[in-house]
């Protein structure tokens, strides 16, 4: 398989951490770096979850409201309950 050069821009911290890592694993950056994305392809996607570690205000809110019971709507008996609710 033919090999091409790719210019990237990483943090500078972040690149050493991760050349120290991948050195102890055997691995050099460039083969970490192939790696990750044979995976993503065999994956056809990121091959872990992103995620946001803490919900933003209004989800931090829903998550709230819901768990004292405060502002949370249905069950609905009908589509036409539930839409009546969504447009209000």
């Amino acid at each position: 398989m033919a090999k091409v050069s790719t210019n990237i821009t990483i943090d500078a911290e972040v690149k050493k951490q991760a050349q120290e890592l991948f050195a102890d694993l055997g691995l050099d950056l460039s083969t970490a770096i192939n790696i990750y994305l044979k995976k993503a392809i065999s994956e056809q996607g990121i091959p872990f979850e992103v995620t946001r570690e803490i919900p933003n205000a209004v989800t931090a809110k829903a998550i709230a409201d819901s768990e004292k019971g405060d502002d949370v709507y249905g069950p609905f008996d009908s589509v036409e309950e539930l839409k009546k609710t969504l447009d209000k």
